[in-house]
């Protein structure tokens, strides 16, 4: 999850690019504007929005933590990159169940989300538990 040497945390404002975690996460943002291109135009200013916004803030919000001075900051953003996770996930489900795109695309980025969720949930629990 980590590719770094050191606490495994970015605690004292270290370089959250070295984080696999925060890469997967650009990745999965990359990929959900690949997603959202073929929508509707009608759904442009709609839920395609809504996913990028969600998807762009899983690597911002893991990168703000990074900057944070505290471990317990650093968990506390990582918590909000799972929770905007868990909201494009919701967006990606809803936007195959109502057929904005093939299914193929969205079930790829859902199974991307749920990557990262789990990557996500483990950092979260090793810097909670060294959190000071």
């Amino acid at each position: 999850m980590i590719r770094r040497s050191g606490r495994g945390t970015c605690h004292g404002m270290q370089d959250y690019h070295k984080l696999t975690v925060w890469s997967r996460a650009m990745d999965l943002a990359e990929n959900c504007y690949a997603a959202t291109r073929c929508f509707p135009t009608t759904e442009r200013f709609g839920i395609a929005s809504q996913m990028n916004r969600s998807a762009v803030s899983i690597p911002a919000n893991i990168a703000e933590g990074c900057g944070r001075g505290t471990n317990r900051d650093f968990a506390r953003f990582l918590r909000m990159a799972y929770a905007s996770a868990c909201e494009l996930e919701t967006e990606a489900l809803i936007a195959k169940r109502v057929g904005l795109s093939e299914p193929a695309p969205l079930e790829q980025l859902i199974d991307e989300v749920n990557e990262v969720r789990r990557m996500l949930n483990g950092l979260v629990k090793q810097v909670a538990a060294t959190a000071d």
